[in-house]
C-alpha cells in the first residue's frame, strides 16, 4: 500500500511559477514509477509528466514541456513538479500518482496506476 499527499497548490498569475509536491508512505517507495495527471473543470483527467523509478526517464505531454519539470527524491520519499511560466490553461486539480516500476514504459495512463492522491488546486488568473 502507498499513501500519496499533494502539497504546494494555489492561486498564481499568468506566467508564475508553482511547485507541487507528492509525499508518499510506507518503505517502498523506489520500486514505483510516479507520475502527474490533473483534471480541469468540465474536462477528463489528463496525464502532465512521469518519472520512472530512479529517476532515469522522464515523460511529459507537450503542452507542458520545457515550462515543467518532474523529480523525485527516493530518500525522502517525495516527488516535485515545478511549473513555470503558467498558463490560465493549467488550471486544473493536479493529481499525483504511483505505479509499479515498468522498465521502458512510458506509463502516460491512468491504468498503469495503482495508488492516487486527493488532488492540489491550482488556479492560473490571466
Amino acid at each position: 500500500q502507498v499513501q500519496l499527499v499533494e502539497s504546494g497548490g494555489g492561486l498564481v498569475q499568468a506566467g508564475g511559477s508553482l511547485r507541487l509536491s507528492c509525499a508518499a508512505s510506507g518503505r517502498t517507495f523506489s520500486r514505483y514509477d510516479m507520475g502527474w495527471f490533473r483534471q480541469a473543470p468540465g474536462k477528463e483527467r489528463e496525464f502532465v509528466a512521469t518519472i520512472s523509478w530512479n529517476g532515469g526517464s522522464l515523460y511529459y505531454t507537450d503542452s507542458v514541456k520545457g515550462r515543467f519539470t518532474i523529480s523525485r527524491d527516493n530518500l525522502k520519499n517525495t516527488v516535485h513538479l515545478q511549473m513555470n511560466s503558467l498558463k490560465a490553461e493549467d488550471t486544473a486539480v493536479y493529481y499525483c500518482a504511483a505505479g509499479p516500476a515498468v522498465w521502458g514504459s512510458r506509463r502516460d495512463s491512468e491504468s498503469d496506476y495503482d495508488y492516487w492522491g486527493q488532488g492540489t488546486q491550482v488556479t492560473v488568473s490571466s
